[in-house]
């Protein structure tokens, strides 16, 4: 029997996607995969149609989001698996995360103005397609405007951390964020640590013994920016720290073409999944 796969980390229209999360589902089910979770930005709004489209299509779904917690000069982000779509608490939370998010935009549309790259919150919002408005969707009306040459360029000349036009979010603590996933009941997950360059094998290991004492639960190991000694670093010291391993692409479609959907070489295998839920039917966490 060939082995199962599966996918914790994608993002759709409802986000900075590019598929809806029905067409997600089914490109999932098109790739043989055996579970997918759908992980939007600051929004539940997606989760309803993908879930009603993997009764359909087949593979099982896992609700999830993802958000940003201030950590130094930056940002990390942490999923939240097994959430609870119709939570009214979480809603709440993510319309006042997302309400951050559009002060930010229109900083940052202020900055490209000075800087001669004008663009408008209409043409911004028409890219986006979702209820998260955020810097993705102003690199794509950049590119749209000829005033880069692709979206990386965007982010590594005016819109990424340190650049021309960058504003910092007002964001909550790490040990804020790891609460409001847990307190819904789903499993709080470090995203992607390796997909800054800065980011170390010490750094990380000292990292998560800051963030195991807030409560953060599990480590995502497989992603699309990390190679297999990555990968290999990040089971390590997830076992070391008594995490679990997560993992998924980081799929965005069309505004992240080196995020494959089910990931590369270095796929999910489905044991971390059931690892996951084994400890949410244990905790009482997710599900």
């Amino acid at each position: 029997m060939p082995e199962a796969f599966v996918d914790l980390h994608t993002h759709s229209l409802a986000s900075d996607g590019t598929d809806s999360p029905a067409d997600l589902v089914r490109k999932a089910a098109a790739l043989g995969l055996s579970a997918l979770a759908l992980t939007d930005h600051d929004t539940l709004a997606g989760l309803a149609q993908a879930a009603a489209e993997a009764e359909k299509a087949g593979p099982e779904f896992v609700p999830g989001v993802e958000i940003a917690v201030k950590y130094g000069a930056g940002e990390l982000h942490l999923l939240g698996l097994f959430v609870n779509p119709n939570s009214p608490g979480l809603t709440s939370a993510l319309a006042e995360i997302r309400a951050g998010r559009e002060g930010r935009n229109r900083a940052i549309l202020d900055k490209l103005k000075t800087l001669g790259l004008p663009l408008t919150m209409e043409e911004v919002r028409a890219l986006a397609g979702g209820q998260t408005v955020g810097r993705p969707h102003i690199a794509l009306a950049m590119l749209g405007r000829g005033y880069v040459r692709s979206w990386r360029e965007a982010f590594d000349r005016y819109l990424g951390a340190g650049r021309a036009a960058f504003v910092p979010r007002e964001l909550p603590t790490p040990a804020a964020g790891i609460e409001l996933i847990r307190n819904e009941g789903a499993i709080a997950v470090l995203a992607h640590p390796f997909l800054s360059p800065a980011m170390s094998a010490p750094g990380l290991d000292e990292l998560l013994s800051r963030l195991r004492s807030d409560g953060l639960q599990a480590l995502e190991a497989w992603h699309s920016a990390h190679n297999s000694e990555k990968i290999r670093i990040c089971r390590d010291l997830a076992r070391k720290h008594g995490l679990l391993a997560s993992g998924g692409s980081d799929y965005h479609g069309r505004n992240k073409k080196d995020a494959p959907l089910g990931g590369g070489e270095e796929r999910v295998p489905y044991a971390v999944l059931e690892a996951l839920k084994n400890f949410s039917a244990k905790s009482g966490q997710g599900g």
